[in-house]
């Protein structure tokens, strides 16, 4: 048995019906021009000579006497494929916009605990002529780094699959059934270990709260109390409220390259090109609503603990809050505002890491977690308390070449996560094959029109390449004067060759041509 260290049970115990706790992706799969048969049976047999490849998809959960502790991992040895691999054939027309309401009503049903926690559907009926696959898997089993590392199990890197070894084919005893004496002392046993764990990690903890409340002063090399910067409530918005367990969900592509040719223009990062399309989107949807808040909105930006090299199938992720300056109309101004925030953030996180444990004793957590977790979302609670955060947006790297399944291409890859109470929204972005897909799941009630805000992401992606490309473009042309002008001019632009990532956004908006009044500018931009 293998026991499951505190975080991965916290996302068990946090489950409700009206938040289930599996993430999931949606490929679109482009099959073979020539090929024939039925892919549905293809797909089956193709997946049964792999799962074993993956732990996850071989054990399931053996429950401790009364929920005194955590459960433990157990293998299946009767594992029900026509269970977890289905098929489904989509009514006509079978246009992408029904897939997704599709793939919605997929991810809202929770994933039987009696069973291994994943499910993978097989979509025929697209008028496109492409298969779908849409997979969920529970969140105590994985991360979205270790997602990516259960992708490799499941997909190949050719057209012609590699032969996988099958597996030993050994029977085990029946370990579902463990007698109560069994998991008692095993949950036991384990509550000891992280006990000690606990004590060990005092120490490093005890540092890491002192560098974040009590930093060395630059002027005077002495340690003040000092509270971290960053840490206020988000505004409160039609997204912040409790939730159902019906989900809606968008997804939608934009090329990689042009994503990372705007970061490297405006020395910021992937993730801050991410974090300003996905403030844009969501000061437009908003805005739909009538909903314009004085103050910033705020992600919550999960960011990965595992040490480089690190595929362990469990749960190493804490969450920074970073500003999406939406009150900024500027898209460039608002740019350097989140680079800002999220510098801020990383920093604290890098403080705190040794902080933030991934694993602590068990006993009797259970019960507390389950009846908090339920008493919170039927209380209303989400509704009456400011949020500390608008939304969830996350950024998972993934294969940069393409996969095939079965034999077949996949065309996209898109992420579908958790939304939950107070957090109606989440907003998930994975590379793939030189494409940043976007997977925006929602609760439907909350947000029943994810279509329009997936659409606003597309846009604000084309406003801010147009804005960052043009004004380097119109910088790097020669101008239109006379030489003894032109000169200093030129001389000018050079001049300050060193610069800080929110300078040169700053910078990139100012080198623009003034076309119209800074009002009317202003208002074109939002």
């Amino acid at each position: 048995m293998i026991h499951l260290s505190g975080m991965d049970a916290s996302f068990l115990h946090l489950e409700t019906p009206e938040s289930p706790m599996h993430v999931g992706s949606l490929q679109l799969i482009d099959l073979p021009p020539d090929y024939v048969g039925d892919f549905a049976e293809d797909a089956k047999k193709y997946l049964s000579g792999r799962l074993h490849l993956a732990s996850v998809f071989v054990r399931k959960l053996a429950m401790m006497p009364f929920d005194l502790a955590n459960p433990v991992w157990v293998d299946d040895d009767d594992l029900d494929l026509d269970h977890h691999i289905r098929h489904v054939i989509m009514p006509r027309p079978g246009t992408i916009a029904q897939l997704e309401r599709l793939v919605g009503r997929l991810h809202s049903t929770l994933l039987d605990r009696s069973r291994p926690l994943w499910e993978i559907y097989v979509i025929e009926g697209l008028q496109t002529g492409q298969v779908a696959l849409y997979s969920k898997m529970h969140h105590a089993a994985i991360d979205g780094q270790a997602g990516v590392a259960v992708a490799k199990a499941l997909f190949d890197v050719s057209a012609t699959p590699a032969p996988v070894k099958a597996p030993r084919a050994t029977r085990r005893a029946d370990s579902s059934q463990l007698g109560m004496a069994e998991l008692a002392s095993a949950a036991l046993g384990n509550t000891v270990q992280q006990y000690v764990k606990l004590i060990q990690s005092i120490p490093a903890t005890a540092k890491a709260i002192a560098n974040v409340l009590l930093p060395v002063s630059e002027a005077t090399g002495k340690r003040g109390f000092e509270l971290p910067k960053g840490l206020k409530t988000a505004p409160k918005t039609p997204l912040n409220v409790s939730i159902t367990n019906q989900r809606s969900f968008a997804g939608r592509s934009v090329p990689l390259a042009e994503i990372k040719q705007m970061a490297k223009a405006t020395n910021t990062s992937l993730n801050d090109i991410v974090l300003a399309i996905c403030a844009g989107a969501l000061k437009r949807y908003l805005a739909d609503y009538g909903c314009k808040p004085a103050k910033p909105l705020i992600a919550g930006v999960p960011v990965s603990l595992r040490s480089e090299g690190n595929t362990d199938l469990n749960n190493q992720v804490s969450v920074m809050l970073v500003s999406l300056a939406t009150d900024i109309s500027d898209p460039l101004s608002r740019l350097a505002a989140i680079h800002e925030s999220s510098s801020e953030g990383k920093k604290l996180t890098g403080n705190v890491k040794a902080a933030i444990p991934t694993d602590f004793p068990s006993l009797g957590v259970p019960s507390l977690m389950s009846g908090l977790a339920s008493l919170y979302g039927r209380s209303g609670l989400a509704d009456k308390l400011p949020p500390m955060a608008n939304v969830a947006i996350s950024n998972v790297p993934g294969p940069s070449f393409p996969l095939y399944f079965a034999g077949a291409k996949l065309a996209t890859y898109f992420p579908v996560s958790i939304p939950g109470h107070g957090l109606a929204l989440n907003m998930t972005v994975q590379s793939y094959n030189g494409s940043l897909e976007f997977g925006l799941t929602a609760c439907r009630r909350a947000v029943p029109d994810i279509a329009d805000l997936g659409d606003y992401v597309v846009a604000e992606y084309k406003k801010l390449f147009g804005l960052i490309v043009g004004h380097a473009a119109a910088a790097a042309a020669p101008v239109a004067v006379p030489a003894p002008v032109a000169a200093p001019a030129a001389k000018k632009r050079a001049a300050p060759k060193k610069k800080v990532a929110a300078t040169a956004v700053r910078a990139a908006g100012a080198r623009a041509p003034r076309k119209a009044p800074a009002a009317k500018r202003a208002a074109a931009l939002n």
